[in-house]
């Protein structure tokens, strides 16, 4: 009989139920039977992941008129925080090496994970423009043209230009065909890609700004407004990147 041990092994080699796995089933050991119901977890879960790519590159794909058509997934992060830049990106696919399982809506994803896809999509896109708009473009237009402004630009500085754009819930100026998607991050494998790219920048600018205002304590709260944030302003006031038309920073400083 195999020991525990020598089964946990095994199965971490198995990635198909075959006629070795369906004995384990009906092993007597508490053991054995845990460590089946954890692999066949396991399975489920690798199983419902490639589904959900397999769809997301579907759904892209649907989009194109002729088969060599490059489509832009186009996201956004940062339009609701008090303070900081929001943030656009624009993720152009030619292929979908298996790496790239796994990406989705940068909102769900761990920050760790969100890294590290970032690196995988920056060498795998056939091309990506991350565009930074500013706080001062935010107050001078409001959020939502300027984000508009920036995914526009992020879209016209590809260094390849897509014949179908996916947008994530927007409509951008522009002559290319394009597709506003609701919850496009959730969807698209290309936007959320996009989304990415844009959150893991914002972060990082974030986490920058902490060390020049760590009392508003912007690496955790990325600008938003929590209440360790609000209790900041209120005891230190409004800052060179709080976004001047936004409550309660535009009552402030009238």
């Amino acid at each position: 009989m195999e020991t525990i041990k020598t089964i946990a092994e095994k199965l971490k080699q198995t990635s198909q139920p075959n006629e070795w796995t369906d004995k384990l089933k009906n092993d007597h050991r508490a053991g054995v039977l845990k460590l089946v119901t954890s692999w066949q977890r396991k399975l489920e879960l690798e199983k419902n992941l490639q589904m959900s790519h397999a769809e997301k590159i579907l759904f892209d794909e649907s989009f194109k008129l002729h088969k060599t058509d490059l489509v832009a997934g186009i996201d956004e992060a940062g339009r609701g925080p008090l303070a900081g830049p929001v943030v656009t990106a624009a993720v152009i696919f030619d292929g979908y090496p298996k790496e790239l399982l796994g990406i989705n809506d940068s909102k769900i994803l761990p920050r760790l994970k969100r890294e590290n896809y970032a690196e995988i999509i920056k060498k795998h896109a056939l091309a990506y423009y991350v565009h930074i708009q500013s706080i001062e473009q935010i107050d001078t237009f409001n959020i939502y043209q300027a984000t508009k402004s920036s995914m526009t630009l992020a879209v016209e500085n590809l260094p390849i230009q897509p014949q179908v754009l996916l947008v994530d819930a927007m409509t951008l100026p522009t002559d290319i065909a394009q597709h506003s998607i609701i919850k496009g991050d959730a969807k698209s494998l290309a936007i959320a890609a996009a989304s990415i790219l844009a959150k893991t920048t914002r972060d990082n600018l974030m986490n920058e700004f902490d060390k020049i205002y760590p009392e508003y304590h912007f690496a955790k709260n990325a600008g938003y407004g929590t209440a360790d944030h609000l209790a900041a302003l209120k005891q230190f006031g409004v800052t060179k990147i709080h976004r001047k038309t936004f409550e309660p920073i535009k009552s402030m400083i009238r």
